[in-house]
């Protein structure tokens, strides 16, 4: 019997896709790294156009002629900011999130349904958003010098609480989920889920289509209301069991690690000194971003502000959250191979995913933009598994 060699499997699989793929998949890819760099400039100028215009502090001074330093100022000041920064976003977001997945042939999705979907997301983002910033801003009054650590914790709760009720009140207002289907796949998917001591009618079929031809599964929720998807795309692609059996089980390992909880820990902190930062660099830039008649860091009228500094201090975190993305990720790869075993079925269904994030990518590029593991790297993973667990009986 000759002698199975990993880098050669891998190889092989990389070439199912002919180059003109690859070359497609890493000019998406790498279009995509820009695009946060131009969101970010976009989000700067929708916070300076806000700024600019006084708007918010008019209200701030309207609520408190009315209601002396009211709770819901936040809460009103950010449902017009959401509104705003909506609006004056919305051609780029009509470029870079539906136009240019549909240049792509990664979405079928009219403009119509994605501006109704965008429209809703907006608003569910908007009232969380809102409540959010009550309590954050309570915080910085209250706690003043220390306000940013606290805001670490505050952080990691609503991520928390999102986690908890999106499968139960987010997810089906945009997608249908229903149980797998009668058959092999389900019968797959049951044995999995009782071998990992999860409950099997947590494992769910969903109309990802609707959205994205993308080749795609996903775990969401908490403890009782965790659940696996998989999109209808998987199927519509003619996934075998063995695909499905390697992509479940990657699921259930994010499930049984409880990767969820572990990244919320270190976005958590993160978000602690992103805080803190934004605690030293208000002032400059407020001026820079030439507000008018915000009184500082603790009125609600300088949440732009406070967005922008956010959002370019996350660009620059973009590293290290990914680091810690792409860490759980290859845990769980690790757990389909132990306790699914199948690294060729795990490989199929990779390959199908280089369509929209380059199969091998500088380590550089990798480290800096890729929230998972290269494709490359995991099939050679799967088939090093392969040849040291596999190779008598494959």
């Amino acid at each position: 019997m000759a002698r199975f060699d990993p880098a050669a499997a891998t190889a092989a699989y990389l070439a199912q896709l002919p180059p003109e793929a690859h070359a497609k998949a890493q000019a998406y890819t790498q279009g995509g790294h820009w695009l946060l760099l131009w969101g970010c400039l976009v989000t700067l100028v929708v916070a300076s156009l806000v700024l600019r215009s006084g708007v918010l502090p008019a209200v701030r001074d309207r609520l408190e002629r009315r209601w002396p330093r009211p709770v819901s100022t936040p809460f009103i000041l950010s449902l017009i900011y959401f509104a705003a920064s909506w609006a004056l976003s919305l051609p780029w977001d009509i470029y870079s999130r539906w136009w240019r997945e549909r240049s792509y042939g990664f979405s079928s999705q009219s403009l119509p349904a994605w501006l109704g979907e965008g429209v809703m997301a907006t608003a569910i983002g908007a009232f969380v958003g809102g409540v959010f910033l009550i309590a954050l801003y309570a915080l910085i009054r209250r706690a003043q010098r220390v306000w940013w650590a606290w805001a670490g914790g505050l952080t990691a709760v609503f991520i928390l609480f999102i986690l908890l009720i999106q499968p139960v009140l987010i997810d089906p207002i945009f997608n249908s989920y229903t149980p797998a289907p009668a058959g092999p796949v389900r019968e797959a998917v049951v044995e999995i889920a009782k071998a990992s001591s999860v409950r099997p009618d947590r494992i769910f079929v969903y109309d990802g289509s609707k959205q994205s031809n993308l080749y795609t599964a996903n775990v969401a929720g908490l403890f009782g209301t965790a659940r696996i998807a998989m999109s209808d795309v998987m199927f519509q692609s003619g996934a075998d069991v063995p695909e499905v059996r390697g992509v479940v089980g990657h699921e259930m390992g994010h499930y049984v690690h409880l990767h969820a909880v572990w990244l919320t820990l270190g976005y958590s902190l993160i978000a602690m000194l992103v805080f803190w930062l934004i605690d030293r660099l208000f002032g400059p830039a407020a001026r820079l971003l030439g507000a008018r008649g915000v009184r500082g860091l603790d009125d609600p009228a300088g949440m732009p502000v406070l967005a922008a500094l956010a959002t370019v201090l996350m660009l620059a975190a973009t590293p290290a959250v990914n680091t810690l993305s792409r860490c759980v990720e290859a845990d769980a790869d690790t757990f389909s191979l132990q306790h699914v075993d199948e690294p060729d079925g795990l490989a199929r269904a990779l390959v199908k995913t280089i369509a929209y994030r380059a199969a091998a990518p500088s380590w550089l590029e990798e480290t800096v933009f890729y929230d998972h593991p290269a494709v490359a790297r995991r099939i050679r993973k799967a088939m090093d598994w392969k040849a040291s667990h596999n190779l008598a009986r494959r």
